[in-house]
């Protein structure tokens, strides 16, 4: 096994080790309940899967929320007409998200660049609304889809599983997808989803993606085709998109035209650029930077702030409470726009890039220095001699 394997597979297990310990380790920045650690996996796949096509190729999505959407649409779906248990629903949702992404990239990778960009925004925004209007008899519009006792569920009356006067929850086999349980069953679906990203980027396709993001046109002119590549790309990342969305029907059994918004697209491209575009963590780590500031910022009211400034003197405190409060709570996106502008002036390549920074200061994965052609050769001779 070269060295090359060897770090793949320490980076692997390591990233597998930090996901299911994550209820220790956010303990100290009160990160660690369910609810928000869901989050932060649900929507580190989402990241992961988006990187794919923007890290790899270079092609900015700005309609991956339609394939969000998608998801939970289908896994929805699966629970009202066949069974409660999330594994088809699931499956369902990567499959009917991937046939999605396919129509929409067969399109939109006609253009390259801003075109690219805006068609996949346009196909996001007709999807956004079909969802919210047009296909209320499959979508329920703006009231959402969500169960009902008169749900068929086909597979489990033909089970035998027991009818209840209650809307039943999801389930894997039993175990209930709420709570600490369901943060896991993300969890591992997000490792799962880590491992065969990782395995792309190392794979000849991945290395054919970095060469179309590098000079495509140079390789179009020695006769390679590279669209069969990128609609490829496209798919694999929309499949990311759909098994996220569905995982958010997972964890809460509903879905919403909501979720195909434009500012859903926009999310998963702040986090991954300020995770690091092109990197394997990085995503997901803008994807936990983001979720983690928008559950604490957006918390905050006036009343709040007040006990967090009470030491100061009454007119300085209220100044204070006054300027603060305008980057938080529903102005909380603002001190996400700062904390984005900082890190694109200062550490263009994310947060990976100072984590690779601090890791220099120290040694770690310091860049060799190449010594001159004819010094090596002298080196050599002598070495010989």
């Amino acid at each position: 096994m070269n060295k090359s394997a060897i770090s793949d597979w320490v980076l692997f297990f390591g990233f597998a080790a930090a996901i299911l310990t994550m209820p220790v380790w956010l303990a100290p920045f009160g990160a660690n309940y369910p609810d928000l650690m869901q989050k932060f996996a649900i929507f580190g796949v989402f990241a992961i899967g988006f990187n794919i096509l923007f890290g790899l190729t270079g092609y900015l999505s700005f309609g991956h929320a339609a394939f969000l959407g998608v998801g939970s649409y289908t896994v929805v779906w699966s629970y009202k007409l066949l069974t409660m248990n999330i594994i088809p629903g699931i499956i369902f949702a990567v499959i009917v998200s991937g046939i999605f992404a396919f129509l929409i990239g067969y399109v939109s990778l006609r253009r390259s660049g801003i075109y690219f960009s805006i068609l996949t925004l346009a196909f996001a925004q007709m999807s956004y609304n079909l969802a919210y209007s047009v296909l209320t008899p499959i979508t329920n519009g703006e009231t959402g889809l969500q169960l009902t006792l008169s749900d068929p569920r086909i597979l489990d009356s033909m089970a035998g599983v027991a009818v209840t006067n209650s809307v039943p929850n999801p389930s894997v086999f039993g175990i209930k997808t709420s709570g600490l349980p369901g943060f896991y069953i993300c969890a591992v679906v997000l490792i799962i989803g880590f491992f065969i990203a990782l395995r792309i980027t190392r794979s000849p396709f991945g290395m054919m993606l970095k060469a179309i993001k590098s000079n495509q046109t140079r390789m179009a002119y020695t006769g390679f085709n590279t669209r069969p590549y990128l609609l490829w790309a496209f798919v694999i990342s929309g499949m990311y998109a759909g098994l996220a969305g569905g995982l958010l029907a997972v964890t809460d059994p509903l879905a919403g035209a909501e979720r195909m918004q434009w500012t859903a697209s926009g999310e998963v491209v702040l986090m991954t650029i300020l995770g690091g575009v092109g990197t394997l963590v990085g995503p997901v780590i803008g994807a936990v930077v983001i979720k983690y500031f928008e559950n604490i910022f957006s918390s905050f009211n006036k009343s709040e702030l007040h006990q967090v400034f009470a030491a100061l003197p009454d007119g300085l405190e209220n100044v204070v409470v006054s300027v603060t409060s305008m980057f938080v709570g529903k102005g909380w996106h603002l001190t996400l726009g700062l904390m984005f502008m900082i890190v694109v002036i200062f550490l263009p390549g994310g947060i990976m890039e100072g984590v690779r920074r601090v890791g220099r200061l120290f040694g770690i994965g310091k860049p060799k220095t190449l010594k001159p052609a004819s010094v090596a050769t002298t080196e050599q001779g002598q070495a010989n001699g």
